[in-house]
């Protein structure tokens, strides 16, 4: 397991660790290594663990702190030194364990030993043309990052979309930077572009950079960075990956999650007839050791590794029943990770389709919250999580909680289910879903088979009539079968309280504001190449709320320009399916383009989105939405 903070929900993102875990960051710590010799670690904010972590070929004979209380303790590997045993270090510099402190590093100088220099963690600095801050080189706005799964080979490609959403912040200069990595960790190709000046769409599309860089196939990662940003630190994307050749295969997947965790779940087991691939790849230039991730049935402590080490920044496909081969969908597997990942991607592969999803983060400072069984009865019914039915003629929509949390024990649970028009159609009582369920629910099993034909939503809810506890942090996969092709798309997220006046804790949660301000901003792509785009929005509401929304769908061009609005109105409680080319003019559409998109917004309430492609040919994809 790798000694790092990297995001605490109370705290946010730790930007130390981004600052070190930089592919630029860690190229120069690496050479810092080769030169710097035999270093003396003085260690005055705890940052050592992390630093030693991500940079083990530095080369430690001693680790000095000023802490009195810490003199003595083991840390990363050393027994801690006082600062006063400076003086007499062996060795061939010193190091202070941070950034921008050369004040420190000047007064520190008249106790090293003699002759030798004394360096500080700016030897490790990003280059400043990548810096949106120049004032503060730990401003979290310097480090937005991410990483996405990314390949282009003889049968598919993908294509990251976003938008420069800092525009709306008053970033006036942006440009991205990437690192495309390969499967064994090599650096493909680098590069910079520029942003739209306002709040245009932003694409990489692996077959344009395939040509630009005349590289071969590959399958690996994209590190992308913003740069310029204001407002927002976090690098949000939707990513397709389509088959070529008019082959059946296409999904679309959510951003990647920048932060790496201990454990990530939601990883189905595969059916019959079925291959689950875990795409393995690591997001630190520091290998990952044979047996430092393993997988384990949900709920349970057999935990099978992985045998292998992995090379820094490599991709590795982990067909899951080589490790769990006599586990079946609906059963769900437990990624043990080691802080060593960013959430991975998993394709499921059934004859000649194949369809990648996501798997979630796991929370480790979550305990039952006894709270959460007595709501004052303002907040409803509470935590919700709103999922789409899609049109019941053409398609199945099944439903499996997950749990998400290390000690989650047992979730009690009831599906709600609702027509567009907002109508509570059904409840169905789940149960107390112990941690090794398999309580998979198929809507047909719940509805006549000529109810929502058009589709509407449904919404998993905290239900303690038969005991059981809660933690607020509700998640669930969805998985949806077209019934003439059997393609197949997945998704999954969490719960919020959604639209009341009273808040618990950090719920509800919006975009900007908080009560009674709730409002949305939702991202959606258009289409490209064949390919339309479609949305399912749902207006969940814990609790009695405005009647209708007040929605607006803005189509902006390629360079953020708003070139058309529809406003729709949605029952509380209800949903609408909808496509562009349903609310848009051909004419508003061509010339919005292929790096056009559509603003959800709406300053009356929150809503919740899924989004997807599909074709004639009945091939489909869908995940949740992001905003911003």
């Amino acid at each position: 397991m790798l000694d790092i903070e990297t995001f605490d929900n109370a705290k946010g993102g730790n930007v130390v660790y981004k600052a070190l875990a930089h592919p630029l960051a860690a190229r120069a710590l690496a050479a810092l290594a080769a030169r710097a010799g035999r270093i003396a670690l003085v260690d005055l904010d705890g940052l050592s663990p992390a630093l030693l972590a991500l940079a083990p070929a530095l080369t430690i004979t001693g680790l000095y702190v000023q802490d009195s209380l810490s003199i003595g303790k083991q840390i990363a590997g050393h027994t801690a030194r006082p600062l006063t045993d400076l003086p007499a270090a062996q060795a061939d510099c010193v190091l202070i364990a941070a950034f921008e402190a050369g004040r420190i590093a000047a007064r520190l100088a008249r106790f090293a030993p003699p002759n030798i220099p004394v360096l500080t963690l700016d030897e490790a600095r990003i280059p400043a043309h990548l810096l949106s801050s120049q004032a503060r080189y730990l401003a979290p706005q310097n480090f937005a990052t991410n990483f996405a799964f990314f390949r282009d080979d003889d049968s598919l490609s993908t294509r990251l979309t976003t938008a420069n959403y800092w525009a709306g912040y008053g970033a006036t200069a942006l440009r991205f930077f990437h690192i495309l990595f390969d499967s064994q960790g090599a650096v493909l190709a680098e590069w910079e572009d520029e942003a739209p000046t306002g709040p245009g769409g932003h694409v990489v599309d692996s077959r344009e950079v395939r040509a630009r860089f005349n590289l071969p196939a590959f399958t690996g990662q994209l590190f992308i960075q913003a740069v310029g940003v204001q407002g927002h630190d976090v690098v949000k994307y939707a990513l397709d990956t389509f088959a070529t050749h008019n082959a059946p295969s296409l999904s679309v997947t959510h951003d990647a999650n920048a932060w790496p965790s201990l454990r990530f779940a939601g990883l189905p087991a595969p059916a019959p007839g079925e291959r689950v691939t875990l795409w393995l790849q690591n997001s630190h230039a520091v290998a990952i050791p044979a047996g430092a991730i393993t997988l384990n049935p949900m709920g349970e402590d057999t935990h099978a590794p992985l045998t292998e080490p992995l090379a820094p920044f490599a991709t590795r496909a982990l067909d899951v029943a080589t490790l769990l081969p006599n586990l079946a969908w609906p059963a769900q597997i437990e990624l043990r990770a080691g802080r060593h990942v960013v959430r991975p991607r998993y394709e499921v592969s059934q004859g000649a389709r194949t369809r990648i999803a996501h798997v979630n983060v796991e929370r480790a400072d979550l305990r039952p919250d006894p709270g959460i069984k007595t709501l004052a009865p303002a907040l409803g019914r509470g935590y919700l999580l709103p999922f789409p039915i899609l049109p019941r003629g053409r398609f199945k929509s099944l439903v499996l909680p997950t749990p998400m949390a290390h000690e989650e024990t047992d979730t009690p649970l009831r599906l709600d289910i609702f027509s567009p028009k907002g109508e509570k159609l059904t409840a169905h009582f789940l149960g107390v879903l112990p941690r090794t369920h398999r309580a998979l629910t198929d809507l047909d099993d719940l509805l006549p088979p000529e109810a929502l034909p058009e589709g509407g939503h449904a919404e998993l809810v905290y239900d303690f009539r038969a005991g059981g506890e809660a933690n607020g942090w509700l998640h669930a996969l969805f998985r949806y079968q077209e019934r003439a092709s059997g393609h197949a798309a997945e998704s999954s997220f969490g719960g919020h309280i959604f639209n009341t006046l009273l808040t618990y804790k950090n719920e509800p949660q919006s975009y900007t504001g908080k009560p009674p301000g709730l409002s949305t901003r939702l991202f959606l792509k258009l289409g490209f190449e064949g390919f339309e785009s479609f949305c399912a929005l749902i207006y969940p509401s814990s609790a009695p709320w405005l009647a209708h929304s007040s929605t607006d769908l803005e189509l902006h061009g390629p360079d953020g320009a708003l070139l058309a609005t529809r406003r729709v109105a949605i029952p509380c409680s209800g949903s609408l399916l909808f496509r562009p080319s349903g609310q848009f003019s051909s004419a508003e559409l061509t010339a919005a383009g292929e790096r056009g998109y559509v603003l959800i917004r709406d300053l009356t309430c929150r809503l919740f989105g899924y989004h997807g492609l599909e074709t004639r040919d009945g091939r489909f994809s869908l995940d949740h939405m992001f905003g911003f």
